[in-house]
């Protein structure tokens, strides 16, 4: 991980950062004090961002690749709860409200770049920042919304349904995810949704 200050690719970094549904309409003295504070961390497929079960917590402002938060048992057992790509962000930041340990990771799907900063550091910014506040609790709100949708659907729909409902509010993910990814997100498995793609039903 590098300093955005440090990083030799920062003016990219800086215009990948004004395009992030957070930051694109912070000032540019905000930009500047946030910018501050963040590092830039590469991950390969596979790679953990955050660990589950863990108190120390990152903000993270994706700026390439497709990561996923994941929750898995002692046993190994994993269900993705959601996937975010660039533009969008990820936290932890009901754990830390909560006092309670992170309850999933966040793992990259992909090869992917993402800008972070400690959470309590992100938080005192925001609290210094109540209009950045709002959006960004509306998003944390909005993001807990798909995901009490989506664990819905895994219930009332079935396969092919359950694949068009993501094709249809996710279009931009639908050929980025690997099919295996993809499956297990749908609660499938990979060789049903190979099947259902070659017959058509999807």
């Amino acid at each position: 991980m590098t300093l955005l200050e440090n990083h030799p690719e920062k003016n990219i970094i800086r215009a990948q950062l004004r395009q992030n549904i957070l930051l694109k309409d912070l000032s540019e003295s905000e930009r500047a004090e946030l910018e501050t504070h963040l590092v830039i961390v590469d991950g390969n497929k596979g790679d953990f961002l955050l660990h589950q079960g863990v108190r120390e917590m990152e903000q993270y402002f994706i700026l390439d690749g497709i990561l996923k938060r994941v929750v898995s048992n002692p046993e190994g057992k994993e269900m993705i709860l959601r996937f975010a790509d660039a533009h969008d962000m990820e936290t932890s930041y009901a754990a830390l409200r909560l006092g309670t340990p992170t309850p999933y990771g966040i793992v990259c799907v992909t090869k992917a770049r993402v800008a972070s900063l400690p959470l309590k550091e992100w938080i005192a910014f925001l609290d210094r920042h109540p209009e950045t506040k709002e959006l960004f609790e509306y998003c944390v709100m909005r993001g807990m919304s798909e995901i009490m949708a989506h664990t819905i659907t895994l219930h009332l729909l079935d396969a092919p349904g359950r694949v068009h409902r993501f094709m249809r509010k996710h279009p931009e993910l639908e050929d980025r995810i690997p099919s295996k990814e993809l499956a297990s997100y749908l609660n499938l498995s990979a060789e049903t949704l190979s099947r259902l793609r070659k017959r058509g039903k999807i």
